[in-house]
């Protein structure tokens, strides 16, 4: 798997690239595959709101635009003092793709402020395996 360091870093440059014209909050994303390949993915606004998507959505779409479709762990970086957590929708995007013991780890500038498992910003998860346990 990749490094800590190198997601945050592939996190903190994608970041960068975020189109934010309207929040002006930009947000990155890096997922790691447990074969240690790194996709990322930021945030694209849009004016006809919410059109835009996150940058988790963006990095698992390329994760599996790349043939992938397992996450090891993941990095979502964000501005602030506040925590940026997955929203609502990225835990159960998140979810599809990731056990419910896979880390997701919350940066800021300086650093990964906060780990989490997908179970704890999760709990009690409808996916897929609840659409085979019929």
């Amino acid at each position: 798997m990749a490094s800590l360091d190198s997601l945050f870093e592939a996190a903190r440059t994608i970041q960068a690239k975020a189109y934010a014209p309207y929040s002006r909050f930009k947000v990155g994303a890096a997922i790691a595959t447990p074969d240690g390949q790194v996709f990322t993915g930021c945030n694209v606004e849009n004016a006809a709101y919410p059109v835009g998507s996150c940058a988790e959505a963006g990095a698992i779409a390329a994760m599996i635009a790349g043939g992938q479709s397992r996450i090891g762990e993941i990095v979502v970086m964000g501005e602030g003092e506040s925590l940026c957590t997955p929203c609502g929708g990225c835990r159960q995007r998140i979810r599809e793709f990731a056990a419910p013991d896979t880390r997701i780890h919350v940066a800021g500038p300086a650093g990964i402020r906060r780990s989490f498992t997908l179970d704890e910003l999760l709990p009690f998860s409808f996916g897929p395996d609840n659409l085979t346990d019929r």
